[in-house]
């Protein structure tokens, strides 16, 4: 239960409006997963791997628009920066 509550906060987070609503949802869920890993690390193993890290946010968000590291994604800086909050808020 407690993982579907997690999921639904963070795809309710991503598709309200963040990179490019409902699309990027499931672009995001395509390769991410909230609890295991999938093509990419599980939400939550990136939040645990980014406790602490006050950065960890602005060097995904640059991953991301850069495509290094990370497929390219488009997007604003604050939309970008919403996905990868609510990602790395994942317990």
């Amino acid at each position: 239960m407690k993982t579907i509550l997690i999921a639904m906060v963070a795809a309710g987070a991503l598709a309200g409006g963040v990179v490019q609503a409902q699309d990027s949802t499931k672009k995001c869920m395509g390769c991410h997963d909230m609890e295991k890993k999938k093509v990419g690390p599980s939400f939550k193993d990136a939040a645990a791997k980014n406790k602490g890290n006050k950065d960890a946010a602005g060097a995904l968000v640059a991953k991301m628009k850069d495509g290094k590291g990370h497929p390219k994604v488009a997007g604003s800086d604050d939309e970008l920066k919403a996905a990868v909050d609510a990602a790395l808020s994942a317990k």
